[in-house]
């Protein structure tokens, strides 16, 4: 089945009903922000799925940590009882010239403060290694996933989004895990220690402190419902905030050169805006709940105060013993304005958690089997259609299509725009997988090939001849890093790339600068071709990568490919008639279908679709 509007496929097991939940897996339900139970429930349980399998490897530490915060808060907590019984035993018997209690329960206080000092201390060096520990797992995964999902995923989530996977939804669990969790455990262990600790004390001053839990509940159960979806809302505006300024900076020229900045400038305010007013109405809710809370505590003081004044005017408690138990009461409401605060940032780190879960969720259409079936070794590379149907949704690209490639033949594929010949290439590649049928290679299925031999055996040079940022060697190597230099330099030679690359400043260390930006696209195209050449593939395929050269750097690579394609299989989608004529075989395509088939000289002196490409192409150079 197919998830609605993301065209995102879910496996079920065959016969088993479909996941009630299928239509929230992997990144589906991102840009959703009011979900229903159901949903909400579902993506609350994997993220804290991916929360547990983050933490598991440190089960041993956090119980050594939850050890010294209990500790530590024993400690903190022994304060106000030792300053109440100071008041009540160590002052009188001061007056009395006895000075021996005050100075053991001095001694006491001192030697509490200096085990809560240390133990805090431990448990805050503790909690940062392990959360540290947690992000970089989180970074890597996230960042190791993404980059083995296919070309599928990525062309329909875009970079931004990606970038904002990785930087400010890890950052919102970083703030988490850094600042949150030492005050969420001290304040969880400190409102049940205390609240036991004061109905132990005196049971009906502590029923009047617990009259406030009631309305708590209640307040803490809006801030819940009603964060929840704020919290949502400031990771989707966020998003889409990262995704605009990645694409205007990424096509910064086209930005210029079509004068868009003014709207882009609009897009961007409306974008910041909408991130502003969701995380205004977030901070709203926070500024409802805290003092809401404060409000609670001091009435609940207020009523504690009046009630254990009368029982002192009675004689029935101590001075001492009630100022201890203000002191108490006030650490057991301060630390919910600490868990407000902590669950504050649980909504955004959760939010980001789904997120990052959805992402991490997706599972890649073209999988990879367990146990690959080996390629020949060398492979030959005769590719083989057989049956093969492949669409994009509801659109059917390639109907039915059986072809059969012998090894070591150069086949150019030619036809409209949309005549499924990009399609074929990436099916050749096993960028997509195909709906029905099989894709070979020397007689091997695509989709039960392991994915290095078959990157190893198939390389695709594309019209983009996409470089990345350093130096002109480094990009030759990309497919082959432990290349030695005199490699790389032979095979800019074969390609025609290395009197260019010799007359540059720094020569095969020049850097490219950011997509190459320092090349022309011709220059650029050679370099992936180099890069192509260096890898040796048994099974090249060019989609339309000669399209951006000018006359002299194509006269260079129509030499240089005939050295390139020797002795391999070869597709190239070809929409100039230099690189047709070096083909043995030419395939003209039309909707999904071959409807011719023949070598350029068969073709160019037929009637048929190619001699009309061939004498349209010829009246272009006159």
């Amino acid at each position: 089945m197919t998830t609605p509007g993301t065209g995102t496929a879910v496996t079920t097991t065959a016969g088993a009903p479909a996941d009630a939940h299928a239509d929230w897996r992997g990144v589906a339900g991102e840009d959703a922000d009011d979900l229903d139970t159901s949903a909400s429930s579902f993506l609350r349980g994997r993220s804290r799925r991916l929360l547990g399998e983050l933490l598991r490897p440190h089960r041993r530490v956090l119980w050594q940590l939850l050890a010294v915060i209990v500790v530590q808060n024993l400690a903190w907590l022994a304060g106000p009882l030792l300053i109440g019984i100071g008041i009540d035993v160590a002052v009188p018997a001061l007056l009395d010239g006895d000075p021996w209690p005050l100075v053991w329960i001095t001694a006491a206080m001192v030697a509490a403060a200096v085990l809560d000092a240390v133990l805090r201390y431990r448990f805050l060096i503790g909690s940062g290694r392990v959360g540290q520990a947690v992000l970089l797992t989180l970074r890597r995964r996230v960042f190791t996933h993404v980059q083995s999902l296919p070309l599928s995923f990525h062309e329909r989530y875009t970079s931004g989004k990606t970038i904002s996977r990785l930087t400010s939804d890890v950052e919102a669990l970083a703030e988490l895990l850094d600042e949150g969790l030492d005050g969420l455990l001290t304040a969880l262990f400190s409102v049940v220690s205390i609240g036991a600790l004061m109905l132990v004390l005196d049971l009906p001053l502590g029923l009047v402190a617990l009259l406030g839990l009631p309305t708590l509940y209640l307040v803490g159960r809006w801030f819940q419902r009603s964060s929840t979806v704020a919290y949502r809302r400031t990771r989707q505006t966020i998003a889409a905030l990262i995704v605009q300024f990645t694409e205007t900076f990424g096509g910064i020229r086209a930005v210029q050169a079509f004068r868009r900045e003014p709207r882009n400038d609009r897009l961007h305010a409306e974008l910041n805006e909408a991130n502003r007013q969701a995380h205004h109405h977030a901070f709203w809710l926070i500024a409802v709940f805290v003092p809401s809370v404060t409000m609670i505590g001091n009435l609940v003081t207020v009523a504690v105060l009046g009630y254990g004044a009368l029982r002192v005017m009675d004689g029935d408690l101590a001075v001492g013993f009630l100022l201890s138990f203000l002191v108490y009461l006030r650490r057991f409401f301060d630390p919910l304005q600490d868990i407000a605060m902590f669950y504050n940032s649980y909504q955004s780190a959760s939010a980001a958690l789904e997120k990052l879960s959805g992402v991490l969720e997706e599972r890649s259409s073209v999988p990879e089997l367990a146990v690959p079936l080996p390629l020949p070794s060398p492979p030959a590379g005769e590719v083989v259609f057989d049956g093969v149907r492949f669409g994009y949704g509801d659109a059917t690209v390639l109907p039915h299509l059986d072809m059969r490639i012998p090894a070591g033949q150069t086949v150019a594929l030619v036809g409209a725009t949309g005549a499924g010949k990009s399609t074929l290439a990436r099916l050749a590649a096993r960028f997509y997988d195909p709906v029905d049928g099989q894709v070979r290679l020397d007689g091997v299925p695509l989709d039960r090939l392991a994915d290095a031999d078959l990157r190893r055996a198939v390389v695709m040079v594309t019209q983009e001849s996409f470089l990345f940022s350093g130096s002109i060697a480094d990009n030759i190597s990309f497919g082959k890093p432990d290349a030695a230099r005199a490699e790389i330099e032979a095979a800019a030679r074969a390609i025609g790339a290395d009197t260019f690359i010799r007359a540059l400043p720094e020569g095969y260390d020049t850097d490219v600068a950011k997509r190459g930006g320092r090349l022309s696209a011709g220059q650029r195209q050679l370099v992936s071709f180099a890069r192509a050449f260096l890898a040796d593939p048994a099974v090249l395929v060019l989609d339309e990568a000669t399209s951006s050269l000018d006359v002299p750097s194509e006269v260079l690579v129509q030499r240089a490919l005939q050295t390139l394609l020797a002795d391999r299989t070869a597709l190239i989608i070809a929409h100039r008639l230099s690189t047709v004529e070096i083909a043995d075989r030419v395939l003209v395509m039309e909707a999904g279908r071959v409807v011719e088939d023949g070598s350029p000289a068969e073709l160019v002196g037929g009637t048929g679709r190619f001699a009309d490409l061939h004498r349209a192409w010829a009246d272009s150079l006159v």
